[in-house]
């Protein structure tokens, strides 16, 4: 692992996550405008509880602070690789729903899976930095959720949106935590802790 511990490799590293900072923050940013008008489209109240759903990723997590940076980077990359195909299923119903009676919707849904996608690869790539495998899709993915009303498809759509806004947030902290200078090297602390 000395290509971990080179200066350069610390450099890529700090400068990766801090492009993933920046990429969640505006990740955050645009779902919480979309969550905004998913719930004026929708006709949903924002107050609205919405129990945990099964396959979607919940970014709270015990013991947070004694997670290895290759822990943090696998739990993220699963949890957006998740969440491309929560957003998926949702742009599909949301276009057999409406059509393109509201395209706005339809546009605004499209563009933060593609944020999405941008940022899982983005993750990838710093596990790539590390020298580690980078996990196959197989199995990532939620199930096909069961054929839901259309109101349960709203419902749903709301916590897979108010989920990944708080992912986001776990995320630019993940990445934070990630780029701190180790205290022994002053390089960034990496992921060689990891087992």
């Amino acid at each position: 692992m000395a290509a971990a511990d080179s200066p350069s490799t610390a450099l890529r590293r700090r400068d990766l996550c801090s492009r993933g900072i920046r990429l969640a923050g505006k990740m955050r940013a645009d779902v919480v405008d979309l969550l905004d008008t998913y719930v004026e489209q929708q006709g949903l109240d924002a107050s609205a509880t919405v129990a945990a759903l099964e396959g979607v990723p919940l970014a709270a997590v015990e013991r947070w602070d004694e997670q290895t940076g290759t822990q943090r980077l696998l739990e993220n990359l699963a949890a957006y690789r998740a969440f491309r195909a929560l957003l998926a299923q949702m742009l599909e119903e949301q276009r057999e729903q409406l059509g393109e009676a509201d395209a706005g919707l339809g546009r605004a849904l499209a563009a933060v899976l593609l944020q999405v996608s941008a940022f899982a690869y983005h993750l990838e790539e710093l596990l790539r930095l590390e020298s580690r495998g980078i996990p196959g899709e197989e199995g990532d993915g939620p199930p096909p959720p069961p054929r839901l009303s259309l109101f349960e498809q709203k419902l749903r759509g709301l916590g897979v949106l108010r989920e990944l806004a708080q992912w986001a947030v776990r995320s630019a902290r993940d990445l934070r935590q990630l780029a701190k200078p180790s205290p022994a090297t002053g390089t960034a602390t990496g992921l060689a802790e990891s087992p």
